[in-house]
């Protein structure tokens, strides 16, 4: 048994995700999740809720609420919807957490301790009207290479110069609307990520088999232009984890709290140990999966994530990691994932385009927009929701191929022998290629899952489901059953057999259909099909079964135009 450790991206605080959100980390690695634990290995599945930072803040004071009660409540949210869309985590924290401040305060402490922390005097825009510095992205004036009136304090979106926000001319505040604006200094704490570079590349090198995305990316910040720069982790906010050397004050800081993205990794570690806490276990409980002293060498850790979060997790926290110079693991296999762009376009929070989280539970069940999102899934480039693509998966996969044949095994077999298996006949050649073929293709279906190729992974799996179809239009029990009963009572067993196996299989990607599917077999034994023979046999002439509802139900032409115009426009 192995011993498993993911992280996903942990979504940040201010408002539901939407779709694209969900499949470039959550989703993903609840599929590996799920894998690894029906093959029988130890997993540990974290993930949170990122809650500092200025958007946080801002997100509270527009919602008129004190900043931590928002956290509060949507960290309430979140949570409610992961669960909606079956996300397995065994905990899902909070970077607020008590635990993640005293982690966050301790690696600062040991990076000051190793001389990794130098103190830098920077000049920077403060809004007197709103009593504090802004940063870039919330100062915005005029640009003075082509005159757009949105430019903000650190590019112009209409001819993408990179600015400084006293380039700007009419600077104002994006909060209030202030001009009331001044440039004035402030001392932050700065990691030296170029003293890490040499252990850092040497790192990121003896990852051989990480995805090509995932290595470029890493290697383009490492080297292009000036190369790896040293960080600020330090922000004039409110809201967030104090300044702190471990447990001592830090002269200077003051008033001051750590980057969001200098904590935010760290809570990974935290959210691990919260788990420890919430269900009564000891310190020693969550260190085993990450610390290498203490039993976490035999642990591989895997991270899924959007291509817009990788220079942080493949530099910055690692620079963090290798800079304490203490025994933690480090990531043995960070999957990343494209972009999924909506309908003709791109997501877009701020203008409510595309399909949210909770919008999509609210029209269609959970394993409807697994199945789409992970079949789908931006792997070796963006990919694209198109309302008529998702139409005709969920039809053709779900409803036609899987759908269809748990629906005619199951009434056909109540309608011929009754409420239990057939006990009649015995297997012949056409159910010997049948559980042969299907050995070969789940041992494929295996290393893909493994590999974590997640749309070789689907495809392998519909192949699957086809396969038993195929082998119902040639056996046709329904019309072997007139002449020979008891030939057609054991194609029948074999098929009922078939949806135990199917059940099983397809899991990872439809949790909520293949419950469904084990409960109608009236089984509970989700042991992984390994010995084909033997998995055909796993439920007994005699025992009973039943019809399940319908497992799927197709999308119709007329919803799927109301849903393209309802979801194209603002989100209120």
């Amino acid at each position: 048994m192995a011993r498993i450790l993911i992280t996903s991206a942990i979504p940040y605080i201010n408002g539901i995700k939407h779709l694209g959100n969900l499949v470039g980390s959550q989703l993903p690695a609840d599929l590996f999740a799920r894998y690894n634990r029906a093959r029988g290995h130890e997993v540990m599945f974290i993930c949170a809720t990122d809650e500092h930072g200025t958007p946080a803040e801002l997100a509270a004071a527009k919602a008129g609420k004190p900043v931590a009660e928002y956290c509060a409540e949507m960290h309430a949210v979140q949570a409610e919807i992961a669960r909606g869309f079956r996300l397995s985590f065994d905990h899902f924290g909070r970077s607020s957490s008590e635990r993640n401040h005293k982690l966050t305060q301790h690696f600062a402490g040991k990076l000051a301790e190793n001389g990794l922390i130098r103190e830098v005097v920077e000049s920077q825009v403060y809004s007197v009207d709103d009593g504090r510095f802004l940063p870039d992205r919330y100062i915005e004036g005029t640009c003075p290479n082509c005159g757009y009136d949105s430019a903000r304090g650190d590019q112009c979106d209409n001819c993408t110069k990179q600015l400084d926000p006293t380039d700007l001319i009419n600077p104002h505040s994006t909060i209030s609307g202030s001009t009331n604006l001044e440039v004035r200094e402030t001392k932050h704490l700065y990691l030296m990520q170029r003293a890490l570079k040499d252990k850092i590349a040497a790192w990121i090198d003896s990852k051989t088999d990480w995805p090509l995305l995932t290595t470029s990316i890493a290697r383009k910040w490492l080297n292009d232009g000036d190369g790896l720069q040293d960080r600020g982790i330090t922000r004039d906010l409110h809201w967030g984890i104090p300044v702190m050397k471990g447990d001592q004050p830090w002269p200077g800081m003051e008033g001051k709290v750590f980057y969001v993205w200098f904590d935010a990794p760290i809570e990974y570690i935290a959210g691990t140990a919260e788990w420890a806490d919430a269900n009564g276990k000891t310190d020693a409980d969550w260190e085993r999966w990450w610390r290498t002293d203490k039993g976490a060498s035999d642990v591989t850790y895997y991270q899924f994530m959007g291509k817009d979060n990788v220079p942080f997790h493949t530099l910055s926290f690692p620079a963090t990691i290798l800079g304490s110079g203490e025994p933690w693991k480090m990531v043995d296999y960070l999957k990343s994932f494209n972009y999924l762009n909506y309908d003709g376009g791109q997501f877009s929070t701020s203008r409510g385009r595309g399909v949210f989280m909770d919008q999509a539970l609210s029209i269609l069940p959970a394993d409807y927009w697994r199945w789409w999102l992970l079949s789908h899934a931006p792997e070796s480039s963006d990919s694209e929701f198109t309302w008529e693509n998702f139409q005709t998966s969920v039809n053709k996969d779900l409803a036609d191929v899987l759908g269809n044949l748990v629906s005619r095994v199951t009434k056909f077999a109540k309608a011929k022998f009754g409420d239990v298996i057939p006990a009649g006949g015995s297997f012949g050649p056409q159910e010997a290629a049948l559980i042969a073929d299907l050995g070969a293709r789940i041992r494929d279906y295996e290393g893909y899952m493994e590999a974590m190729e997640v749309r070789k992974a689907a495809t392998e799996l519909r192949a699957i489901w086809v396969i038993g179809n195929e082998y119902l239009q040639s056996a046709a029990p329904w019309t072997v059953v007139k002449t020979d009963p008891d030939q057609a009572q054991a194609m029948i067993r074999l098929s009922l057999n078939l949806i135990r196996i199917y059940a099983i299989l397809s899991q990872p990607f439809i949790p909520d259909a293949s419950a469904a599917m084990m409960a109608a077999m009236n089984s509970d034994d989700w042991t992984w099909p390994t010995d084909m023979p033997e998995a055909m046999r796993t439920l007994p002439a005699g025992h009973a079964f039943t019809v399940p509802d319908n497992l799927f139900r197709k999308i119709t032409d007329e919803e799927r135009a109301d849903w393209q115009q309802r979801f194209a426009g603002i989100r209120s």
